[in-house]
């Protein structure tokens, strides 16, 4: 138990926004925009450029299209989507995600037609974003995302694994790997080594020292691989057919195979946009600022795929590397993914000379290690942990073996199913239990479970007495039914049926009415009972004692038997005999921990009553307890009593005589009166933490007591119930302090 040692007050309050480290404080100006952009955006932007100029380019050779179509895509990517999306900090281009379906679609149509099946997926996005329907798209299970990104990095790394080698990739995984070991045999040696130092620095770079890290890693990887492929005269390097501006073409019109387009439009613009809403998810998770629009960001990136659709570029989404490395780098707005996509265009206009000595196999190298990274090993221990892992192989294997979108396919087919056997499956046994037998149903009971069901019932021998224990969330007419017909034919052999209903569903309703799934609010309710609806008299009880016999019976049953002969509770629990404090509810312990002693006004008289002293004597020499603990309470009718000299006359008044301590502490201004007063708690709750104060100072002069603490270490703790704020504070001597880290983050 965390103390904190400041008075609390009586009624938490609602504490000010955290300030973020990075964000202007009240007693700072606000910077103006122009200064957030030359001192936040500007520097972000041109990290993202070079984290994003290598990546474009590889990206383009493994989808194997023209070399300018990922700086076609990058550009626009930075610019209209920046400028038109949902997440102000979410940098978009073309991504390793899609670059098997582009790949695929160019093989089976050509490259100008992929560039209008792109700009056809653009305007399916937008319309996916006018119709509200994105947040939709997060309802793919991750796990089958995660797979599919899998798939697609492993697929990247066999085809890339050839270029490295000085060959060509070949249209399959499969292939890829059976030609794999005669590939090695006429590797080209330059080009190999060009790729393994790629593929090392991109590996060691997070080892660096942090300021040569400030540098991006892609970037180094290909500069070092470019440097040291001019050793080797004859290594293939990146063709551009000039500027970025030459490579622009418009897109072709498909000729016939329609249900082939659609599919395929369909196909790109689903991934990219999950795969846009997903980052956009994480980047939301990295910064404090605004969050994602997320149907605004899908009309931003499917603008952004129309143009780079019509202009011959790659299909755009928001790529999740960029992103992080935007917000790493302190960006503060859109402002950054915008100027990086001009950047892409300035260095594509002027530096075309220098891309084109870039080595294919540097290029290679670095697709390798992004495709091998979408392979993340908390991935698979998360679908294992939630026993997705054939989810996860399966899908992987039919992405890298079949095609993207089969594989994915599979794979929702698969969690679907698995989901539903989840959801539905039940759980049956019948086993005896001494003279009774015990039948225990748990899960949703439906048809589906008839066989198993019915199975289990029928070894229950005709006649016996049986006790049915259903934690059910479903029950439909089938499933009740076969349980009502069994219990009647039970009851005329002679038997008894009992039913223990824990779970959510009832008998006695499921025949009334179509079978819904309920969501525990009817054992709340149930739990709650009498004193939560306020029902009175015998009723009151009656209704709260069938619903304890129905309910929860059973559950305590086990361990109420395992103190039938003994008690052993950790605590004394002195208390007041107000209807509104429940020792077990606010200290969250159950049968046999507490020894509840109970007065008006949790007094512990010094002479003229024997029930405190015997209860006390009882507890600390025959029970050990190990804990005293006196408890007050707040809006004490004793206390009221005490401090007005109101109290009738007879035994309440003889009673609260053993209060005047109290008072006389209190008048004299007793530190804990001191305290609860600067925290604004009204005379008669500041008296009533007075008393409990005074009679801990009692029982810590009780030779029992004394000698409990002397010789076991006993401790003794006062509490107050704050009743209308349902919280529960400390009461020391000295003062009321919180208890819990909950209470103590509230404000003070």
């Amino acid at each position: 138990m965390s103390i904190d040692h400041d008075l609390a007050p009586p009624r938490p309050e609602t504490p000010p926004p955290t300030q973020s480290s990075s964000r202007p404080t009240e007693t700072e100006p606000r910077p103006t925009w122009q200064q957030t952009l030359l001192r936040h955006d500007l520097p972000a932007s041109i990290v993202v450029f070079l984290v994003a100029l290598p990546l474009s380019l590889g990206i383009a050779v493994a989808s194997g299209a023209p070399v300018a179509a990922g700086l076609v895509a990058a550009v626009i990517g930075g610019v209209v989507a920046g400028s038109l999306g949902g997440s102000i900090l979410q940098v978009s281009g073309p991504a390793a995600g899609l670059t098997v379906v582009v790949a695929e679609s160019i093989a089976q149509f050509g490259w100008r037609t992929t560039c209008f099946l792109v700009a056809c997926a653009g305007l399916l996005q937008i319309l996916f974003g006018l119709s509200r329907i994105a947040r939709a798209a997060l309802a793919v299970a991750p796990v089958v995302v995660h797979a599919m990104l899998a798939g697609i990095g492993i697929t990247i790394a066999l085809q890339q694994a050839h270029v490295l080698l000085g060959g060509s990739a070949h249209s399959t995984a499969w292939r890829n790997i059976v030609e794999l070991p005669g590939q090695l045999l006429s590797l080209h040696g330059g080009g190999a080594l060009v790729g393994a130092v790629v593929i090392a620095v991109m590996l060691g770079w997070k080892y660096a020292p942090p300021k040569l890290r400030a540098v991006p890693g892609p970037l180094v990887a290909v500069i070092a691989g470019t440097l040291l492929s001019f050793l080797f005269p004859g290594i293939e390097r990146i063709v551009l057919d000039g500027s970025i501006f030459d490579a622009l073409q418009l897109p072709q019109v498909p000729s016939g195979n329609w249900a082939a387009v659609a599919m395929m439009v369909l196909t790109i613009a689903l991934i990219a946009s999950v795969e846009s809403l997903l980052s956009a998810v994480a980047v939301d998770k990295l910064h404090t600022g605004r969050r994602t629009d997320f149907d605004r960001e899908l009309i931003g990136q499917g603008s952004a795929n129309v143009l780079s659709g019509l202009a011959g570029g790659l299909p755009i989404t928001g790529v999740i590397v960029r992103s992080s490395a935007n917000v790493a780098a302190g960006a503060r707005s859109r402002a950054s993914a915008i100027m990086h996509g001009f950047w892409v265009l300035l260095f594509s206009v002027a530096l075309v000379g220098l891309v084109e000595q870039i080595p294919m196999a540097a290029l290679a190298g670095l697709l390798i290690v992004i495709g091998i990274q979408l392979v993340k090993i908390a991935h698979i221990r998360s679908a294992k942990r939630t026993g997705d892992l054939l989810v996860y192989f399966v899908t992987v294997s039919g992405v890298v073996f079949l095609n993207l979108l089969e594989g994915v396919l599979i794979g929702l087919g698969l969690a679907f199913g698995l989901l539903l056997w989840r959801v539905v499956r039940v759980q049956v046994s019948a086993v005896p239990m001494g003279a009774r037998w015990l039948v225990r149903i748990d899960g949703s009971c439906t048809f589906l479970a008839l066989p198993k069901l019915s199975g289990e019932l029928a070894r229950v021998p005709a006649g016996a007495d049986v006790t049915v224990e259903m934690t059910v969330d479903f029950l439909d007419h089938a499933a009740f039914e076969a349980i009502e017909d069994w219990q009647r034919q039970q009851q005329s052999s002679g038997g008894s049926v009992d039913f223990v209903e824990i779970g959510t569903v009832r008998m006695a309703g499921a025949g009334a009415a179509p079978p819904a799934r309920s969501f525990g609010r009817q054992v709340w309710d149930e739990f709650l009972g009498p004193w939560r609806h306020q029902k009175s008299g015998s009723d009151a009880l009656t209704a709260g004692v069938s619903a304890f016999h129905r309910s929860h019976a059973h559950v305590v049953r086990p361990h109420l038997d395992g103190l039938r002969d003994r008690q052993d509770p950790d605590s004394f629990f002195l208390t007041c005999s107000d209807s509104r404090i429940v020792p077990n509810v606010i200290t969250s312990s159950g049968p046999g921990d507490l020894f509840t002693v109970r007065n008006v006004g949790n007094l512990v008289p010094t002479s003229g009553d024997d029930s405190v002293e015997a209860a006390l004597v009882y507890a600390l020499e025959e029970l050990a307890v190990r804990t005293l603990v006196v408890c007050g309470h707040s809006a004490c009718g004793a206390m009221q009593a005490v401090h007005s000299g109101a109290a009738a006359d007879g035994g309440l008044s003889c009673w609260l005589g053993h209060a005047e301590a109290s008072l006389e502490q209190f008048r004299a201004d007793h530190p804990v009166a001191l305290a609860a007063r600067a925290a604004g708690y009204p005379e008669i709750d500041q008296l009533s933490m007075v008393n409990v104060a005074v009679q801990l100072e009692t029982l810590h002069r009780h030779p029992a007591v004394r000698r409990a603490v002397a010789e076991r270490g006993v401790a003794v703790s006062g509490l107050f119930f704050d009743i209308a704020g349902a919280r529960v504070l400390e009461v020391t001597a000295e003062g009321v302090h919180t208890i819990d880290d909950a209470v103590t983050a509230l404000p003070v």
